[in-house]
């Protein structure tokens, strides 16, 4: 059994070989008790290559769902491509959120 705060930290790389970032966190269901989505704080190069904006403070996190995970290991690897991450929400840093 793997814990939430041992993937923690863990790099999270695409199909195309691509260091997306760290897991920053999960989202989960409370009513069927599984996890959603990996939380993904990204490194400067994806914000660029995703095109997303950087906040002044702080970093892009996105929520990408459980089930684009193709392997876990040392590092956890994506069965998109960078590519195919272009639409991932960014995680909303509301506190009802958490």
């Amino acid at each position: 059994m793997v814990t939430v705060s041992k993937i923690n930290g863990m790099k999270v790389i695409t199909s195309d070989a691509y260091t997306l970032g760290e897991i920053d966190g999960v989202r989960m269901d409370p009513n069927a008790w599984k996890i959603t989505h990996l939380q993904i704080d990204l490194m400067e190069d994806a914000i660029r290559d995703l095109a997303y904006k950087k906040p002044l403070l702080g970093s892009v996190r996105i929520c990408v769902p459980v089930d684009i995970v193709n392997m876990f290991g040392d590092v956890i690897t994506l069965k998109t491509s960078l590519q195919q991450l272009r639409d991932s929400p960014v995680c909303s840093n509301k506190k009802s959120d958490k």
